[in-house]
């Protein structure tokens, strides 16, 4: 079958968040408790949960917020090309712009690439069928009137 080769939003979605989170690992030698993308049209949103890295951590504890906060933007500079690699080659399509910020009080890192175009994926059995029903129900609605 041909509609299996092309992969749902799901499974793209899981795949880039498990390959962001390696790609932090790595890099960092920080694992992201949890990753979620959230693909939209030609939009993909990144929330990296527990994003900061102990010396950032220790850093504002004692302190050294702006410092802290510096260390993160340059972090966040530093790996944008890799990211921006990882994130082409799952999704098939160039990255404009990412656009990237976090929060050291929360430890969340939110993150917006910004695509040429839309991604090539499947939409899941599940979804179609749900879209249908709620047109039904709608075109059922006016039509009573």
């Amino acid at each position: 079958m041909t509609t299996t080769s092309t992969p749902t939003r799901g499974q793209i979605q899981r795949t880039l968040a498990q390959r962001i989170q390696a790609l932090y690992r790595d890099q960092l030698g920080h694992q992201p408790s949890k990753v979620t993308c959230q693909l939209s049209d030609s939009n993909l949103t990144i929330i990296l949960e527990n994003s900061i890295t102990q010396p950032e951590q220790l850093l504002a504890q004692t302190g050294r917020i702006e410092l802290a906060e510096q260390v993160r933007a340059d972090l966040d500079e530093a790996i944008q090309p890799q990211l921006k690699t990882v994130i082409e080659d799952i999704l098939n399509v160039q990255v404009v712009e990412l656009l990237s910020d976090a929060t050291l009080e929360t430890g969340r890192t939110g993150i917006i690439a910004l695509l040429t175009d839309t991604p090539n994926i499947r939409n899941s059995p599940l979804a179609s069928k749900t879209k249908k029903k709620t047109t039904d129900k709608s075109d059922s609605d006016t039509s009573g009137e």
